[in-house]
């Protein structure tokens, strides 16, 4: 509905506007475009500039493309460009040569199209160019969002259905028109109206917008009969035949309001330029019969221009300023007792179009690349876009001691978020980590969640997903490659020969100036250096003991944990031992967690330190020269992957260790059962991004900082933000607030601490537990005195999160055996040990409402302000740092350092690297650097057999004991399960 702003005529007599009227002779006749224009564009300019006030990024952008040089056009070109000026709109022009191609002219427009910082687009008409191209083809090929002309078909859809809200970006001439006429008092509702023009950039639409304003409208152009009857029946005319002064005095109906928005050039002796503009009336002798009229130029001529401007802020709008709550739309589940299969539950969901999904939470069509129709990677451009945004509440979800089964924190994560989404209607986004195939065909299976929380479809989660992992595995295998190369061609080749080798064209390239530069040689031709600088350039002379940097490759192997390599007949007899890793342990994967951006990544792989030199120097992926092609194979793995749950909350996600079962939804008893067959609940789609996948023990085991950040931006102040960390709250919880919030910036609002009754019996001198052997009784009937005993592992995490100064929730993760009493028992001592609060959750069987307590909680501890801290300051020397996560963390006496560490502290301390956080590598299943101290242990002194270095991570981790970084597959792996249905294409087996 257009409102009514203010009138601005030129009469003898002003009257009110809304005594206009068809017959009354004594009102205002012009209608002055030129004053409205003026003010429409102060108030743009006064929004802009509060607008800015609170985002002071926001700069709208035009974007004009002409083809050719037509005078008239740069006219036209040259007054959208000031108007823009002037309001505070950065308006660009694109020129384009005569000769440009449609195909060349598609593209720039799609380059304008993905580009944010772009909001509106025109392409000047008409096109001045050597080949036919069509005017609406081109049209059409603006993004719909930026068309500020309003000529694309999808805008003309919409205009044209009864049903629908009026576009936003209309055609800006008959937008202007109608502000004319709002602005001067005309009313429209019941009049009759004659357009006179039938082009679909003002005739067709100018007819529509006032049908909608319930005039009874007649579309006439220059074939039409009689044309002057029909046009003498006008109570409203609006002339745009484009044919100099056709309508005449005697066709106006006395008191008619006519609209001219012809602009044409006749000749005229008077003038300097031999002709004058006039428009489709003849004006003088017509302002004589109407009650309003307006003037060629200075009528509609300046309003086109403002609505362009004005059309050009609200896409700006649209994209910059994100609206408080997402409009979601809901999906149908139905709760089934006993509770399927998680493929079953999974297979029997419909995802919804992930464009859709995407645009209901504020993502851009240009800020997404799809993979199908069910997930999309999201490009970091739309934090760029958000930056002002201010961030929404952080949650970190970890978990005590675990079982090597897993107590289900990703699907307590996902059933929180599904909670937080549906029961109290907060914008939530779920960061998960991207599982690794290998645990996935071996015993632990995958970690999409389960039973009613779960990621969907679970099959693509847990498998190739969008082949971030198969990038990484690429990447590492590279440097892996490069290494044994360059030590082959060094010990095969003279200096001046191996020179000679790695110059192409007799110049240096990108990365081999920045290597130069870090050897401070200053030459910048090959020419330019000694004989000395050549050597020192050519030769890394890597001492082959050093090298830390194994192949990977993301299935469970055992036969490859350690292999000979060289052993063909063309390597000469250079052979030696390496062996490969797991995918998810590659150094490469806890970069792309960490990084904050492409550069930021790029300046991560350049650092990674992959052996030492023969004098102790460390060799880096920049001295090998192979750090830009690293970028290059992992541009699009740094974007994080958009997904949805069984009900619909965002979450990013990363792959995990394969030690443990981190999916947490593969309990070999079953959860509670639910009192019905069958219920139906109204679910929120929930949103989840995937992204990388770093090991728990040798690197910080997080999702990443980037999809957290996104997410972050996208839910706004009012919404939450869950995301995960590896193993229990001792490792994972620490790293993340140690490593990652360090790295990243980021302030966490609060912890919820995962817990189960059966890994609390475990704690409390329970028999062992293990994958593939059935649980003893005592995990399966109450048992109140185990249960109390064990809760001194629960008792510690909480402490240690209060030592950071973060809230801590508890999730007591329900099983079908635990009893209230057991339950209850949980929560109570939670409680006394200092939790906020204690919940039992039962998301697995219930879905959202099975969590909808926990969330109340979190919701409140998120409000609590917190005193967030670090227990170590990054330039305390490496061993007290290390000590002083034995006794804050652990709770042991302290550290003994082997004669192999002392030596590695010391080679790191002269590198440069005592400043890095300290990432320990250590067993997950117990305080100590023993799987076999459970409970909450004290008294123990923590071996530290040796300090390695993640340089491009940034962070040092020493390894308490032997830490396995290749798997291998059980007597009988998961893949006996899994089969694909030739005939409908249908996977079974995955869990």
């Amino acid at each position: 509905m257009f409102v009514q702003k203010f009138c601005v005529v030129t009469t003898k007599t002003i009257l009110k506007p809304t005594t206009w009227g068809v017959s009354t002779r004594t009102l205002a006749r012009k209608i002055d475009g030129n004053a409205v224009a003026i003010k429409l564009r102060k108030e743009i300019k006064e929004e802009i500039k509060e607008i800015q006030k609170h985002k002071p990024s926001f700069a709208p952008c035009l974007k004009i493309v002409q083809v050719g040089g037509r005078e008239d056009s740069d006219v036209y070109i040259r007054m959208k460009m000031k108007a823009g000026d002037e309001i505070g709109i950065k308006t660009e022009k694109c020129s384009l040569p005569r000769t440009t191609s449609k195909q060349e002219l598609l593209s720039v427009i799609k380059t304008l199209n993905n580009d944010n910082t772009v909001h509106g687009i025109i392409v000047q008409m008409p096109l001045d160019c050597d080949s036919e191209i069509s005017s609406t083809s081109v049209q059409n090929a603006i993004d719909p969002t930026k068309d500020v002309d309003g000529f694309s078909a999808s805008i003309a859809g919409e205009l044209f259905k009864k049903s629908s809200q009026m576009p936003s970006l209309m055609p800006c001439t008959p937008k202007g028109v109608m502000t004319l006429l709002q602005h001067s008092g005309v009313s429209v509702a019941g009049k009759n109206a004659v357009v006179v023009g039938r082009s679909d950039i003002v005739g067709r639409p100018m007819a529509e917008m006032l049908l909608r304003e319930d005039a009874t409208v007649t579309i006439a152009h220059s074939r039409t009969h009689n044309l002057s009857d029909v046009i003498s029946h006008a109570d409203i005319l609006i002339a745009a035949v484009g044919q100099p002064e056709l309508v005449r005095k005697d066709w106006i109906k006395p008191g008619a309001v006519v609209i001219d928005c012809g602009i044409n050039a006749i000749p005229d002796e008077n003038k300097k330029s031999g002709k004058r503009l006039v428009g489709d009336v003849a004006y003088d002798e017509c302002f004589e019969v109407a009650s309003a009229i307006t003037p060629v130029p200075g009528g509609v001529g300046p309003m086109t221009v403002a609505e362009l401007m004005k059309n050009t802020l609200l896409a700006a709008k649209a994209r910059e300023l994100q609206d408080d709550a997402w409009k979601l739309s809901h999906l149908q589940l139905r709760l089934k007792s006993p509770v399927p299969s998680d493929i079953e539950i999974a297979s029997s969901q419909t995802p919804k179009d992930i464009a859709d999904l995407a645009h209901e939470i504020g993502i851009l069509p240009s800020e997404m690349d799809m993979y199908g129709t069910e997930k999309a990677k999201i490009k970091d451009c739309v934090m760029h876009r958000l930056e002002d945004a201010p961030d929404g509440k952080y949650v970190v979800v970890a978990g005590i001691t675990p079982t090597p089964l897993g107590e289900g924190k990703s699907c307590t994560l996902i059933g929180l978020s599904q909670a937080l989404s549906v029961c109290h209607k907060k914008n939530t986004f779920a960061c998960l980590r991207q599982p690794s195939q290998g645990p996935t065909f071996g015993i632990k299976g995958g970690a999409a969640g389960g039973g009613y929380s779960q990621v969907i479809p679970m099959e693509d989660f847990n498998l190739h997903l969008t082949g971030d992992i198969h990038a990484i595995t690429a990447a590492n295998n590279l440097v892996a490659a490069a290494i044994d190369a360059r030590m082959f061609h060094e010990a095969t080749q003279s200096d001046e020969a191996l020179f000679k080798r790695l110059i192409k064209g007799n110049k240096f390239s990108a990365i081999q100036l920045q290597r130069l530069k870090s050897l401070g040689i200053r030459g910048e031709r090959p020419d330019d250096l000694t004989d000395d600088e050549k050597v020192k350039f050519s030769r890394l002379n890597i001492d082959p003991e050093t090298i830390t940097w194994n192949r990977v490759m993301d299935t469970n192997d055992r036969f490859l944990r350690k292999i000979t390599v060289g052993q063909a007949a063309t390597e000469k007899g250079f052979t030696r031992e390496t062996a490969f890793d797991i995918t998810v342990a590659s150094e490469l994967m806890a970069i792309l967690a960490l990084a904050n951006d492409m550069e930021d990544m790029k300046s991560r792989f350049e650092r990674v330190v992959v052996a030492s030199d023969t004098e102790g120097r460390p060799v880096t992926c920049m001295d090998l020269g192979v750090s830009g092609a690293l970028a290059v194979l992992m541009k699009d793995a740094i974007n994080p992957t958009l997904m949805q749950t069984m009900e619909g909350s965002p979450v990013i996600i990363i792959a995990i260790t394969n030690t443990i079962n981190l999916s947490s939804c593969l309990f070999i008893f079953k959860k509670t059962k639910v009192n019905c067959v069958q219920c139906l609940e109204i679910l929120t789609l929930i949103q989840v991004f995937v992204h990388a996948g770093p090991f728990a023990n040798i690197a910080h085991g997080n999702s990443s900082i980037i999809a957290d950040k996104i997410a972050l931006k996208l839910v706004g102040k009012d919404g939450f933000v869950l995301t995960e960390a590896g193993f229990g709250a001792d490792i994972g919880m620490e790293k993340f607030f140690h490593i990652k919030c360090r790295q990243s910036g980021l302030r966490p609002s609060a912890v919820c601490l995962v817990a189960t009754v059966r890994a609390l019996k475990m704690h409390g001198g329970g028999p062992k537990v293990a994958p593939g052997i059935p649980l003893a009784q005592e995990y399966k009937q109450e048992d109140l005195d185990l249960l109390e005993k064990g809760c001194s592992n629960l008792q510690r995490h909480i402490e240690n999160c209060e030592k950071f100064g973060v809230p801590v929730v508890v999730a007591v993760n329900k099983f079908e055996t635990d009893t209230e009493k057991e339950l209850e028992l949980v929560k109570t001592l939670a409680i006394k040990a200092g939790a906020m609060d204690a919940v039992v959750a039962d998301h697995w069987s219930q879905g959202s409402s099975g969590a909808d307590d926990l969330a109340a909680a979190v919701i409140q501890a998120c409000e609590k302000p917190n005193s967030f801290r670090m227990l170590y300051e990054l330039q305390t020397p490496i061993e007290e740092k290390i000590e002083t996560l034995v006794k804050e963390v652990y709770h042991g006496d302290g550290i003994e350092l082997s004669e192999h560490a002392k030596a590695d502290i010391a080679r790191y301390k002269a590198q440069g690297f005592n400043d890095l956080p300290i990432c320990m590598a250590k067993t997950h299943l117990s305080f100590s650097h023993n799987p076999n101290l459970k409970g909450a242990p004290s008294g123990f002194t923590i071996p530290i057999r040796e300090v390695r270095v993640s340089a491009g991570a940034g962070f040092l981790y020493p390894l308490l004991g032997a830490i396995p970084t290749m798997p291998g597959l059980p007597t009988r792996p998961s893949f006996y399960d899994i089969d694909l249905n030739a005939k409908t294409g249908k996977i079974s087996g995955l869990f």
